[in-house]
């Protein structure tokens, strides 16, 4: 059980345990997750990622991959809504698994060992129980991977092996992002820092101050990094940098 840490541990890094193979794309993670998503005796995974929403110091939930089907994009933007501040919270001062019951108190049995190695939260708005288990891989790795569902079972011997098989997707996914980019379309240090800067709000002629270059050539650096990142505009360039991890 010494794989999970307390919320005064929970600043160091997630023990990532050492694998044989790695995805060679995210069709192949699917299958993984619905293998643990049976296990669980869940309805529906959710892959989500912590990012930076434009604000100083202010992060949310960002859905990475679902199989919700039918209005899977405002399944997930329920979730967030009804989940995302609190799950947030949690993986800054913990890695234990978080549970909810459905809105009508069902979704799992009350086993008695459960509470200790894991974190119940109230629910008043999701129809469905929840299991989120976190992963924390740095900066651009943090975030959950969440099975819904009305009827989990929580054995702590099962959760702690499917949270490090999680963890071990999680790690895939970013190894993923960071292939999407070749070595010869890498982000230079400038263009790194006018989008980090231009992620934080700031315009073109105030990341010219603070940088100490012209304005003209701000914007050679932000349409350079956008051509790199294949995006149509700099606002697109920002969001994927956020995922690939050069910004925050």
């Amino acid at each position: 059980m010494g794989y999970y840490k307390d919320s005064e541990a929970a600043s160091t890094e997630q023990v990532i345990p050492a694998r044989a193979g790695t995805a060679s794309s995210r069709s192949d993670l699917f299958p993984k997750l619905v293998a643990i998503q049976r296990i669980l005796g869940a309805k529906n995974f959710v892959v989500v990622r912590a990012v930076a929403s434009g604000f100083p110091n202010k992060r949310k939930l960002f859905c990475e991959l679902e199989n919700w089907g039918i209005n899977a994009s405002d399944q997930s933007a329920r979730l967030v809504q009804a989940m995302g501040e609190r799950l947030l919270e949690h993986l800054e001062r913990s890695l234990l698994p978080v549970t909810w019951k459905s809105d009508n108190g069902s979704g799992f049995a009350d086993i008695p060992d459960v509470p200790a190695l894991m974190v119940r939260l109230a629910n008043d708005d999701l129809s469905y129980a929840g299991l989120a288990l976190p992963v924390r891989l740095g900066t651009i790795g943090n975030g959950f991977v969440v099975f819904c569902g009305g009827n989990l079972l929580l054995d702590n011997e099962i959760v702690l092996e499917q949270h490090i098989k999680c963890t071990e997707i999680m790690v895939d996914l970013l190894a993923l992002d960071e292939r999407r980019v070749t070595p010869a379309e890498s982000l230079s240090e400038r263009e790194v820092a006018c989008l980090q800067l231009a992620g934080d709000g700031r315009i073109s002629e105030e990341i010219a101050v603070k940088l100490g270059l012209s304005v003209h050539t701000v914007n050679a650096y932000l349409g350079s990094a956008t051509i790199k990142l294949d995006s149509v505009n700099r606002i697109q360039a920002i969001a994927k940098a956020i995922r690939m991890g050069y910004i925050h």
